[in-house]
């Protein structure tokens, strides 16, 4: 990729993504300029990480004047592109790109693209590890080799390799990648909205209320989704929850090949994946087969069934069989922060669901479980509705701690909702407050879940973080 030798680009944005494409761009000829309105006294790890290359940091702020010979502009995920310095790039004509879109550009062999407002991340992992069962090597999910030979299955790449928005950027990966290789990557709205380049197999596994503090409208929030198929052509496939409206919308869209996933059998024109009875199979060209059991499942929650049954499909348009699909369930406890068990105690279970940033996926979570809940939600609204939610909290929460930013305004959408208040209802400051509340109030038999509805950003780095110190104050209780 030598493209951008000589080019003057300008990265915003100086976390994973931005930090990465950095490296890369700055060894492929590249004059780059790193820009973070954070100091540079919060950045001494990633400046000690790039020392080596001849990046420019501009640190502090986002002035206009970083514009003046740029050839092209790099927002990080994490940028919102309402930012005056991203306006006035695209006011001067300045082309703007990502690390995701350079990737595309670059990476040498298939592409599996997977976006969804809920269970990408554990999708994208099942999909690795289904893939990672027909190859001699993976590279950024754990999964053992040993498990896959003793399988004997056939190997279809060299190796596989995953990541994206799901953690490693793929771009740090790019030039060790070969054409017999295979790349499955999570791609988020953020990233979507600035590509123009589509995936060979993409995955939209539903589109619900999410990140409009960001994208203003569920218009424009589907908008960015639905370009991860506007680019593809008709060798490539499309894999849609049909039991989404937000997913199933976007039929009409697809150029390509459709599959689809979901617990019922697909209308009868689509192939694609589903649960028969206690087995999931898939319905291709008429014929059913069964892929394994249901059982084989580790995951909690029917909304885990429909991610098993998004990888199945997506894994079916690479030809993968049902033997291969099963070695990457088989074995599989879940990602960190999804409805992690993190211990029991005294009768009590705990459980870390961080990544539960919207009030839907909280629902999600909320419907896994059949034992009495103490329910922990808070953190920073998104501009969500929570009516929903606050119907769910009343018919299936025992008690309710709430806690962040967010805490007066699910206590005012619990008061607008209809049926019994939860038996306990408590508002804490902050979440380790609220873990001692929970464990002064949970019974034998109880379930205690972190699904806070809301993002970590009131009062941590990231939802990773809260997951982390979640973790922390309940093995030391």
């Amino acid at each position: 990729m030598d493209k951008y030798r000589g080019k003057r680009v300008l990265i915003i944005g100086a976390g994973r993504q931005g930090t990465a494409l950095a490296r890369y761009l700055a060894q492929h000829g590249a004059h780059v300029v790193l820009n973070d309105r954070r100091p540079a006294s919060a950045l001494e790890a990633a400046r000690a990480a790039l020392a080596d290359l001849p990046i420019q940091w501009a640190l502090g702020g986002h002035p206009l004047s970083l514009l003046e010979g740029v050839d092209l502009v790099c927002p990080s995920g994490g940028v919102p592109l309402t930012l005056p310095l991203v306006q006035e790039a695209q006011a001067r004509g300045i082309p703007l790109s990502n690390e995701a879109q350079i990737f595309m550009e670059a990476a040498p062999c298939p592409v599996v693209g997977i976006t969804g407002s809920a269970g990408k991340t554990t999708t994208t992992t099942l999909v690795g590890r289904m893939a990672a069962s027909a190859a001699e090597d993976v590279h950024g999910i754990s999964y053992s080799q040993e498990e896959a030979a003793k399988a004997a299955l056939p190997r279809r790449w060299r190796k596989v390799w995953v990541g994206g928005n799901i953690g490693n950027p793929l771009i740090a990966d790019v030039d060790a990648m070969t054409p017999d290789d295979l790349a499955v990557m999570e791609l988020s709205s953020f990233q979507l909205e600035l590509m123009t380049a589509s995936p060979q197999v993409a995955a939209v596994l539903n589109i619900t209320p999410n990140h409009l503090d960001r994208h203003g409208t569920m218009e424009a929030y589907t908008a960015a989704k639905a370009r991860i198929l506007a680019f593809q052509g008709a060798q490539d496939v499309a894999v849609l929850g049909w039991e989404d409206p937000g997913a199933w919308g976007l039929r009409s869209q697809v150029q390509g090949r459709l599959l689809t996933f979901g617990l019922p059998q697909p209308p009868e024109d689509v192939d694609g994946t589903f649960l028969n009875g206690e087995t999931l199979a898939l319905r291709q060209n008429g014929r059913v087969m069964p892929l394994f059991p249901r059982d084989v499942i580790r995951l909690r929650g029917e909304h885990n069934v429909r991610n098993v049954l998004a990888a199945s499909a997506v894994a079916a348009a690479l030809g993968l069989t049902p033997a291969h699909m099963r070695a990457g369930v088989e074995g599989f406890l879940g990602v960190p922060h999804r409805l992690e068990l993190v211990r029991v105690l005294d009768g009590v279970a705990w459980y870390n669901d961080s990544i539960a940033t919207a009030p839907e996926r909280a629902m999600a979570a909320i419907r896994s479980f059949d034992e009495p809940l103490v329910l922990l939600a808070g953190g920073r609204d998104k501009k969500l509705p929570w009516d929903a939610w606050a119907s769910l909290v009343r018919q299936r929460v025992r008690a309710l701690v709430v806690f962040g930013e967010a805490a007066d305004l699910i206590l005012d959408a619990l008061a607008q909702a209809e049926g019994p208040l939860p038996e306990v209802v408590l508002r804490c400051h902050s979440l380790e407050e609220a873990v001692r509340a929970a464990y002064h109030t949970a019974q034998p038999g109880d379930v205690v879940l972190l699904s806070p509805g809301g993002t970590s950003f009131d009062a941590f780095r990231d939802f990773a973080e809260r997951g982390e110190r979640f973790r922390e104050w309940v093995n030391a209780l």
